[in-house]
């Protein structure tokens, strides 16, 4: 990317083993994130471009002299950020947080929106699946990079378990996901706020109960009179922009929680004595710490009790990329797939 809008398919070297701990993959499957139409509205130009991507799977075509875990050929998964795997925050399941880790297209380290990575730390960072390189699971595998494990980070950070109530602002990946995750933690009742309704209905197949429409006051409104006039408990928002924030916080109810993990587009947000502090809510959410959470929702797409790669409804490939940008950006996809 060299500035806002402008995404280009460059040639750039091949990237190659530097250290001992690192693994070369091939990348057979990534896609365009929402998060990624942030740059694409706000970057300022730059006479270099940033490399793009931060999810994928691949194929392991070489590793350093240091890998254990991992040999040519494997298929492989990678979260959104790479992590050694053994300092105090990845011991505790917070990789975004590792103390040598990083995040990809940054750094000196390559885009997923590539034919190849280069991966540091491979032990740490990837996660191995029992599958074929054209296997027809790989859409869902890919979801574990980012949105799926990111859906399932909102609700935990939630506190969602058996019976809850649950609203979601947002009818992206992410926000679809989350309802997928909501109802695998045993959500009761799901409301899923957006006003796409091809994304909405999927919403539904992936268990929101009720759907509203109405942004604003009008969408407060409406959030509250389907949960007894006083909010959701758990509110989950997956847009990262300001009405998304205030939309929650005008339908979290007294005692309740905010789990945030669309990316933050403001610095600032209201948490004083009217909007959290005096009903006693609590703000939560965060980067996804998406390695930690792989091998937890990995056997269920494996055995297709679940079908997370049902958000991807368009497919480029690498040298069409740009295209789909543009089509996340008119809305007129939902999560585009690229094939290199």
């Amino acid at each position: 990317m060299y500035g806002a809008g402008d995404v280009r398919v460059v040639d750039v070297a091949d990237p190659s083993i530097q250290l001992p701990s690192d693994a070369l993959v091939r990348v057979v499957r990534a896609c365009v994130c929402g998060s990624d139409l942030h740059p694409f509205h706000s970057m300022p130009t730059v006479s270099e471009g940033v490399p793009m991507g931060h999810e994928f799977v691949g194929v392991v075509e070489e590793v350093g002299a240091d890998v254990s875990t991992l040999a040519p050929g494997d298929v492989v998964i990678a979260p959104f950020a790479w992590s050694d795997g053994t300092c105090a925050f990845c011991r505790e399941g917070l990789q975004t947080s590792c103390l040598h880790g990083g995040f990809w297209g940054a750094g000196g380290i390559g885009g997923a929106q590539a034919e190849a990575v280069r991966v540091p730390f491979a032990d740490g960072t990837l996660v191995k699946a029992p599958v074929s390189e054209d296997s027809d699971l790989l859409p869902s595998l890919l979801t574990l990079s980012d949105v799926y494990s990111t859906g399932h980070h909102a609700a935990l950070k939630g506190g969602v378990t058996a019976g809850s109530t649950v609203a979601v602002v947002g009818d992206g990946a992410v926000g679809l996901l989350a309802v997928l995750s909501a109802r695998r933690l045993g959500a009761e009742r799901i409301v899923l706020m957006g006003r796409h309704k091809e994304r909405t209905d999927l919403g539904r197949e992936f268990g929101a109960t009720d759907v509203v429409a109405e942004r604003g006051e009008a969408g407060i409104a409406a959030v509250r009179e389907l949960t007894g006039g006083h909010g959701s408990p758990i509110v989950l928002e997956a847009v990262g922009h300001m009405p998304a924030y205030e939309q929650a916080v005008g339908i979290v109810r007294p005692g309740g929680v905010i789990s945030r993990v669309g990316v933050p587009q403001y610095e600032e947000a209201p948490i004083g004595f009217t909007s959290l502090f005096g009903p006693n809510v609590t703000l939560t959410g965060g980067p996804a710490p998406a390695r930690a959470y792989m091998e937890t929702l990995l056997p269920a797409i494996l055995d297709g009790t679940v079908e997370p790669g049902r958000v991807f409804d368009s497919t480029v490939s690498l040298e069409e990329t740009p295209e789909g940008y543009r089509t996340m950006d008119e809305r007129t996809a939902l999560k585009v797939l690229v094939r290199p």
